[in-house]
This record gives structure tokens, C-alpha cells and sequence, in this order.
């Protein structure tokens, strides 16, 4: 199973931009779909989760700015970022819990990370 993220870049402050990622690979399900970001010399932190049953979970920090949606059919997540501050540049990566199985395990996967500059 592969995650493919896409959508990272330079945009000024108060500008939007949107993170795709996308699974694929051998059969499977998905349960929770998330955003997480890592700027240098930070932990990786939380951005926004989505379940598969609906429920959301957004850090402080981007609360009433970025919305996290997935597309189960299409198996994919995505982020849209608005308001974008200096503070939100990072490296960007998407999380799916994943079983390939009836009954198995889920196993968390990553996405490779995508840049996302907030900058004038």
C-alpha cells in the first residue's frame, strides 16, 4: 500500500491551498484519514483527522481555517487550507489506518510529505 500526497507550495499569507492524498495498492480498508506536519526543529504534530464513521479533529492552531474531507470511493483525503500564516509552513503528511483484512489489525501508513511555504 502506497500513500501519494500532492498539493504543497508556495502561497503568500491569507492565501488557500489544497493537499490531495491518495492510496493505493493491494486490497484494503480505511478507518481514520489525517493530516500531520512537521516544521524544522518541531515534532511531528496533528494537524486533522477524519474517521470513517464522520467524526473530525483539528489542532487549535488551524481551527475554522483548514477543513479535512476524504472520498471513500476514491480513497483519498484532502485539506483545504485557508488563512494561511507563516506559522502553518511545514513538511505536510497524510496518515490512513489501514487492514487488509476482514477482522485484521489496522496498521498506520504515511504519505512521503509535501512542502508547504507561507511566505511573502
Amino acid at each position: 500500500v502506497q500513500l501519494q500526497a500532492s498539493g504543497g507550495g508556495l502561497v503568500q499569507p491569507g492565501g488557500s491551498l489544497r493537499l490531495s492524498c491518495a492510496a493505493s495498492g493491494s486490497r484494503f480498508s480505511i478507518g481514520t484519514m489525517g493530516w500531520y506536519r512537521q516544521a524544522p526543529g518541531n515534532q511531528r504534530e496533528l494537524v486533522a483527522a477524519k474517521t470513517l464513521g464522520g467524526s473530525t479533529n483539528y489542532a487549535d492552531s488551524v481551527e475554522g481555517r483548514f477543513t479535512i474531507s476524504r472520498d471513500n470511493a476514491k480513497n483519498t483525503v484532502y485539506l483545504q487550507m485557508s488563512s494561511l500564516k507563516p506559522e502553518d509552513t511545514a513538511v505536510y503528511y497524510c496518515m490512513m489506518t489501514l487492514r487488509q483484512r476482514i477482522g485484521g489489525p489496522y496498521k498506520t501508513f504515511w504519505g512521503q510529505g509535501t512542502q508547504v511555504t507561507v511566505s511573502s
